[in-house]
């Protein structure tokens, strides 16, 4: 039986095991969503804007370890969409895209919102590709789905021309393949623990790949072994528990001096499914050249790009550790337990909030007490950009592994969607979304799509009025000289409700856990607005000092 284009994506989604698939309507691939209507196994989310969408499927697929799906129209759509495609990048998260084009007889014309679309997205992704004939729909698409999946995960744009999906042939479609990861060598394994065994000052830096392999537990057993101190990649928190013994820290902003030192300092460094990025080496200056590194990744690409490694090993993080809890252990260890026993109790003293009631705002620091005291462990968090970020890094320790999704890219508006996604893969955990003002007002209008799918996630929006994070920049590189960094906003908890969604407004901290609880109990999408201080900014402002301006001033 003959089959339109449209009718074999849908068919090729199923085979590939798509749950869900998010998007914004458009009329360039209106035969897909058509065929969807068949398919009542693979839901569609239909989001409120594009950007939304794909910060959907990215955070769909982080939270479920699948490959996230968004659709969007040509041109408009399309490029409305880059902002997740970007994301996915940075984050290693496997996304396939999937763009309606223009009619194939109208390219190069500019047609009706053209854009090239292999060319426009081909430095974002994997790969780009643009199906003209129908027939080729199974094998193209097929291979989308397994380059987004494989060796370092990362999106694919498939492009689909509208006439091409109304086309019609007789296709074959074969089940999903997948390949396996790389495994190491032995005699790379064993050279890297003689190294490690050896090293007086060693250290081991958790990456996405940890996340990616599911090898978190096989990473505990392997510290443990080794009595090695780890330290978690940027935004990668949930790789190792952060209250072990062996945990010394993240990196990050903010990383604190006593972590940056042990890192420099260290003869050896293991490097664990991490690509070094600029946030987490504080512009390239982490290591010391002293170092050696022991670099394991999935892709063999990023080896010399930022630090040339001692020991390159191409190996999923999975198969390293099973490997290397196969080697024996001759002799003792070098390195000292005290020093790891040191690391972790300045991270635990580093991450213990110093709350600071006041009745005039919320203080973050007795916000973050709270959400961790109130909060189960499996909570998922995400989380947009800006300055609030900094009091989630230090105080909320990741406990479980799949508990945090963040961006790497540092996207605003990431928030909300993102928890959407999460929720929808994860629906029996609760997910909370963490937010700016700035942030949580470029993607708004999701509450909407929360409410009308009934996805119950919490969004807590901190409110200062101000672009933070640029603010910060402004007042050090240029100070009293404020501009473009003010910001007005509405009532987020009334928008809340006008929404149909649950919302509330917290101005001191002793009413924040009830309004939780009482967010929590409400069964739907809820918005918990805070108010905090707009004269802190950052996490290691003296609070006090600001309160006694405030006071002068008063």
């Amino acid at each position: 039986m003959k089959v339109s284009g449209g009718r074999a994506v849908v068919e090729v989604m199923a085979k590939e095991g798509v749950k869900k698939a998010f998007c914004v309507p458009g009329e360039s691939y209106l035969s897909v969503m058509d065929a969807l209507y068949q398919h009542p196994e693979i839901e569609l989310i239909s989001a409120r804007h594009e950007g939304g969408a794909s910060f959907m499927a990215e955070g769909y697929a982080k939270a479920s370890g699948e490959v996230g799906v968004c659709m969007a129209t040509r041109g408009v759509g399309a490029t409305n969409l880059a902002i997740g495609i970007h994301t996915a990048a940075q984050d290693s998260t496997p996304l396939v895209a999937l763009i309606g084009q223009v009619e194939r007889p109208f390219k190069e014309k500019e047609a009706f919102q053209e854009v090239n679309l292999t060319g426009f997205f081909s430095h974002l992704c994997k790969w780009t590709v643009e199906i003209d004939h129908v027939e080729r729909i199974p094998e193209l698409l097929q291979r989308a789905f397994h380059i987004a999946r494989s060796g370092r995960p990362g999106p694919v744009l498939v492009a689909l021309p509208h006439d091409m999906l109304e086309d019609e042939a007789e296709l074959n479609i074969n089940p999903s393949y997948r390949s396996l990861p790389p495994q190491p060598h032995m005699e790379d394994v064993k050279q890297a623990m003689d190294m490690i065994r050896n090293a007086e000052r060693p250290v081991l830096i958790a990456g996405g790949g940890v996340i990616h392999a599911k090898a978190n537990r096989l990473l505990v057993q392997f510290v443990e072994a080794m009595k090695l101190p780890v330290v978690t990649a940027f935004r990668r928190f949930d790789a190792f528990p952060n209250s072990h013994p062996c945990y010394a820290g993240w990196l990050g902003f903010g990383t604190p001096q006593y972590l940056l030192d042990a890192i420099r300092d260290a003869d050896v460094v293991l490097a664990l499914g991490t690509r070094f990025s600029q946030v987490g080496t504080q512009d390239y200056t982490l290591l010391s050249k002293n170092s050696k590194l022991i670099h394991v990744d999935i892709c063999p690409d990023i080896f010399g790009k930022v630090y040339a490694p001692s020991l390159a090993i191409e190996a999923d993080a999975r198969s390293f550790l099973e490997q290397a809890l196969q080697v024996p252990e001759p002799g003792s260890i070098i390195s000292s337990e005290d020093h790891l026993k040191e690391l972790h109790d300045k991270y635990m003293e580093f991450s213990e909030p110093k709350a600071d009631y006041t009745e005039d705002f919320v203080d973050m620091d007795g916000l973050m007490h709270d959400l961790a005291v109130c909060l189960p462990k499996d909570t998922i968090i995400t989380n947009d950009a800006g300055n609030f970020f900094g009091w989630l890094s230090k105080y909320y320790r990741f406990e479980q592994e799949n508990t945090y999704v963040g961006p790497t890219s540092g996207a605003m508006g990431y928030g909300l969607p993102a928890a959407i996604g999460a929720k929808l893969a994860q629906p029996h955990k609760h997910v909370v979304s963490i937010s700016g003002d700035g942030g949580f007002m470029m993607t708004l209008q999701e509450i909407e799509t929360a409410v009308r799918y009934k996805i119950p996630t919490i969004s807590i929006v901190v409110n200062n009025n101000t672009y933070g994070t640029i603010r910060v920049h402004q007042e050090k590189h240029f100070p009293n000289r404020v501009v473009g960094t003010d910001l007005s906003n509405p009532d987020f908890a009334e928008l809340a409700r006008l929404f149909g969604a649950y919302g509330e407004k917290v101005e001191k901290n002793s009413h924040f856990a009830p309004a939780l609880q009482r967010a929590i109990a409400s069964g739907l999408p809820a918005v918990i607005e805070v108010a905090v201080n707009p004269k802190i900014l950052s996490v290691g402002q003296d609070k006090k000092e600001v309160n006694e301006k405030l006071v002068s001033n008063n």
